[in-house]
């Protein structure tokens, strides 16, 4: 199944983020989190990422989605150097999660689950 991770600037929003993705992934979904820096603060760190991923990786693949800034950078990065087995989405990071958690809870393979986080750009809320 395909993994998840959400990587924020902070521990509590990525946290709150992956329970709501779990909660529409039915519980099938794996949602990671890489929030705030090695210390506990606000910030990123590629350390965490690495391990969220280990974490979520079943070995069908890893979407990374992110908040913003360097949260986004590190996340590009780490994406880079592991070569197509994590992907970043360029989707907003809540509606993003959540329509990944659901598409990886059927057993979708990565490009679909990434696919499904990007088409959360187009959700309407008004």
């Amino acid at each position: 199944m395909v993994g998840l991770v959400i990587v924020s600037h902070s521990r509590v929003l990525a946290e709150g983020v992956a329970e709501v993705a779990r909660a529409m992934g039915v519980g099938k979904a794996v949602v990671e989190c890489a929030g705030g820096d090695a210390g506990g603060g606000l910030g990123t760190s590629i350390d965490l990422v690495e391990r969220a991923v280990r974490a979520a990786d079943s070995g069908d693949g890893v979407v990374l989605l992110a908040d913003l800034g360097s949260s986004v950078l590190t996340a590009k990065l780490y994406a880079e150097d592991a070569g197509g087995a994590v992907v970043l989405a360029d989707a907003p990071l809540v509606e993003g999660a959540v329509a990944a958690a659901s598409m990886a809870a059927t057993g979708a393979e990565l490009d679909v689950v990434l696919a499904a986080a990007e088409s959360a750009r187009d959700h309407r809320k008004t």
